[in-house]
Parts: structure tokens; C-alpha cells; sequence
């Protein structure tokens, strides 16, 4: 059986500069490594790659990617209002917005935001989940 983990998530990018714009001047998460192809990012537990197209798309050899997927990303923030500071600041560094920021059925906040190649972030706090010191989110604490 395999351990329970994501340890990396792969996003194709139109345009690795307009990408890494959203992601430096946006969330204001620093590159760990890029060369012309790919930028990775270091987050607690997980790395976030963004890979050119046509670079993943020979990578992933059988071919086709897929346009718009049908996923979010979701990051969630410690307190309520740091949901729609951050999706102005997405907004500002090539991001669109897709939902406002509302309050969903379960409590909290939520919005939606596209970075540059339409990847869905959502923005979140959720009261029923905590944030550890580390920066991991705890389901149901």
C-alpha cells in the first residue's frame, strides 16, 4: 500500500514569466529552482511545479493536455481576513477573478481566483480546519 501523500503538483503554463509573476508577486513564494522549461516552488510538505506545455506534454509522452481541467487548488490562510487581501493580490500580479469571495454553506470564507494559465485557486479560510505552526492544514481541529 502506498503512504498517504501528494508530493508534487504539476501545472502546464502558457507563459512561465506571466506564471511566476502570479506566483512570486501574487502568493509571494519564492522559486527553489526554474530554468527556460520549469519553476518549482517549496511549500510545506509539497512542491509546486509550473512546466511550459509543450515541455510537459513531451514529458507526459502520450500526449494531450487538457484545457480548462475540472480542479482547484484550494490555499487556505489562518484568519478570515486574509481571503480577499490575497485574491486582490492575485488579481494585481495576472490573476482573474472567478467568484468573489462569499461565505460558503459550511462557514468561513471562499473565492476563486485563475492564475494566468486558468488553474482555479481557491482562496479560503475554513474554522473547522487549523493551520499548524509549520504552515500544514489539520482537518476537523
Amino acid at each position: 500500500m502506498a503512504e498517504p501523500r501528494i508530493s508534487l503538483i504539476t501545472l502546464g503554463s502558457r507563459n512561465l514569466a506571466k506564471s511566476r509573476r502570479f506566483y512570486v508577486d501574487g502568493f509571494g513564494w519564492e522559486p527553489v529552482f526554474e530554468n527556460e522549461e520549469i519553476i518549482f516552488y517549496q511549500l510545506n510538505g509539497v512542491i509546486l511545479a509550473t512546466f511550459a506545455d509543450a515541455a510537459l506534454k513531451e514529458d507526459m509522452v502520450a500526449g494531450e493536455l487538457y484545457r480548462p481541467g475540472a480542479f482547484a487548488i484550494a490555499h487556505n490562510v489562518r484568519e478570515e481576513g486574509e481571503v480577499e487581501a490575497l485574491m486582490t493580490d492575485l488579481a494585481a500580479a495576472g490573476g482573474r477573478i472567478l467568484r468573489r469571495a462569499d461565505a460558503p454553506p459550511i462557514g468561513g470564507l471562499r473565492g476563486y481566483v485563475a492564475d494566468p494559465d486558468e488553474h482555479a485557486w481557491e482562496i479560503a479560510y475554513n474554522p473547522g480546519f487549523a493551520i499548524d505552526n509549520d504552515g500544514n492544514i489539520l482537518f476537523g481541529t
